[in-house]
């Protein structure tokens, strides 16, 4: 009770020492991740500029580098396996990173087999084809790596300086009402739609584990507010030909992204998770602003408490290698073992083709033309966000097309990435239940984007 009583306070002065050690940090932190910047005509962020500018002078060693990177997680995983010596067993760097359980391990191989024979061209073509392994290997794991190393490194600046805990305290009063969330999950909303739908994941994987989620609060906002950035939406509209009514795609874009946002976290599975914490750390926020305090104030108060307790840049630098060598080493053997297999099932069977009939009277109820035809862009999306568009672009309707990139971009869940990322987090979600929230955002959203395309092409 004393430590509540004392958390609770608000304090007389700072040093000017004190709110630079968080304005400083936190400006930066915002500069990089949060202010859009047009580049040759395309909306980015400061990160995505580090990002893109590594991956034009890598472009061509990526894939060659990560198929390395994908066989040290494997070898190390069995290395450490076969040590026994409790120093490097217990050592909390290395065990985190390798020390893995059976499942992991042979997806880890599978993902350094794919990648090895996408690279050199051997195998069954199923597997390293243009359609599946080399989509991975070549366009998406050279993003991830490079925008994960830039975001993982620089998080610390939104994260240990005190901006969530200033802004949480500040749209508390917004986010809390209409969406059940602390307003700290702006950030990551906003992180997403500037940036990357994998850096606002990344970001709330790290508070969920950091204290700062509930286990609904982290489930929520990964699936309803990690959107695809304006960037991606630009390169979506581009290839399904809309580009020049990119205003009113991304108006419907956002329209749909709100509504889904409101209705899914009040229906099950989302409504059932409970509202504790990660057990290892428990409960490390409260954003509620004392009574006679404004929330400007306060939201400065905790913000200079939390940047005070950031000791050692060494520490914070530590950290951003870690999370790096654990997107590299744990993550991206995933996207590869689980994209392809992903990308497989779409290009290869028929299953989406089947699970997608339900939806042929639904978008002929909704007036679409072609429905038969755009039917499985509704259900495909779960593999991959870009297979939509691939399905749209050989429509002959303008209005169906543009219904089709609005979904690829609002039902967000989608395993070639997001949804792999989410699995290995610790927060509370397997694949059954990101499909079925990857259905209830697409059946939420689509009659909604339905009746804005026939307004903006009546």
């Amino acid at each position: 009770m004393e430590l509540e009583k004392k958390e609770m306070q608000v304090t007389s002065g700072y040093t000017a020492g004190q709110l630079m050690k968080f304005l400083i940090p936190s400006i930066i932190g915002v500069l990089l991740f949060l202010v859009p910047v047009s580049v040759d005509g395309t909306v980015t962020i400061g990160l995505g500029i580090l990002a893109d500018g590594l991956q034009g002078a890598m472009s061509d060693y990526i894939p060659l580098f990560m198929t390395i990177v994908l066989w040290v997680s494997v070898v190390g995983t069995f290395v450490i396996k076969g040590i026994s010596h409790p120093g490097i067993r217990n050592h909390k760097f290395i065990s985190s990173l390798f020390d893995i359980g059976v499942f992991w391990i042979v997806l880890r191989a599978l993902g350094a087999i794919f990648a090895t024979m996408t690279l050199v061209g051997i195998g069954p073509e199923v597997i390293s084809s243009e359609l599946t392994g080399q989509v991975v290997l070549f366009d998406l794991i050279p993003v991830l790596m490079v925008w994960f190393l830039f975001a993982s490194l620089f998080m610390p600046l939104l994260l240990e300086f005190g901006l969530m805990d200033f802004i949480g305290s500040v749209v508390r009063k917004v986010m809390q009402p209409l969406f059940k969330l602390p307003g700290r999950s702006s950030v990551d909303a906003l992180a997403s739609w500037m940036g990357s739908g994998t850096v606002g994941v990344l970001l709330t994987t790290q508070q969920y584990e950091g204290g700062y989620y509930s286990k609904r609060e982290a489930a929520v906002v990964a699936t309803n507010f990690s959107i695809a950035s304006i960037a991606f939406s630009l390169v979506i509209a581009r290839f399904i030909g809309i580009d020049h009514m990119f205003v009113q795609f991304y108006f419907t874009v956002a329209v749909c992204g709100i509504v889904a946002a409101v209705i899914c976290p009040r229906i099950p599975p989302l409504s059932r998770k409970k509202h504790t914490y990660y057990e290892p750390v428990g409960k490390q926020i409260d954003e509620a602003v004392p009574a006679g305090v404004s929330s400007f104030r306060w939201g400065v108060d905790q913000a200079v408490k939390k940047a005070d307790q950031v000791k050692s840049a060494k520490d914070v630098i530590s950290r951003g290698i870690f999370n790096v060598a654990d997107i590299w080493l744990g993550l991206i053997p995933l996207v590869m073992a689980l994209g392809t297999i992903a990308l497989i099932i779409a290009e290869f069977t028929p299953i989406f083709t089947f699970l997608s009939y339900p939806f042929i009277p639904l978008l002929t109820l909704l007036q679409i033309p072609e429905a038969a035809e755009a039917a499985p862009a509704m259900i495909v999306g779960f593999a991959d966000m870009f297979l939509p568009a691939v399905v749209g672009s050989g429509i002959e309707s303008e209005l169906t097309r543009f219904i089709i990139g609005v979904m690829s971009l609002t039902q967000l869940v989608y395993m070639s990435e997001i949804g792999i990322l989410l699995i290995k987090s610790k927060i509370p979600l397997n694949l059954l239940e990101l499909f079925v929230i990857f259905l209830q955002r697409t059946i939420v959203t689509l009659p909604v984007a339905a009746l804005m395309a026939h307004l903006l092409f009546f």
